[in-house]
């Protein structure tokens, strides 16, 4: 054994990299842990690979294209409400002054 090693060129992290999954640290409500816990043991799953699922559900079904009928709620929920006014359908005619 050397009476000293030279770190200068290292490197912080795992040694080896490892593909398709990161760890990470968050912060999950309890009640949302409990339910997926209780949903993953009943189904035979674990449960972090049960919310991977669910969040690759809700990416996929949010990158689809807006559709027509999805814009026409949107457009019913964000513009007010106008009351309603009687107009004539027959074209107007105009009047000559003179």
């Amino acid at each position: 054994m050397r009476a000293e090693y030279d770190f200068s060129k290292g490197k912080r992290g795992a040694l080896i990299k490892q593909k398709g999954k990161t760890r990470i640290t968050i912060y999950i409500d309890d009640e949302v842990l409990d339910e997926f816990r209780s949903r993953a043991e009943r189904a035979g799953i674990g449960y972090q690979t049960m919310m991977n699922e669910a969040l690759k559900t809700f990416l996929s079904t949010k990158e689809q294209p807006v559709t027509e009928a999805v814009l026409r709620q949107v457009i019913r929920e964000e513009l007010p409400v106008l009351p309603l006014t009687k107009r004539s359908t027959r074209p107007t005619k105009k009047r000559r002054t003179g």
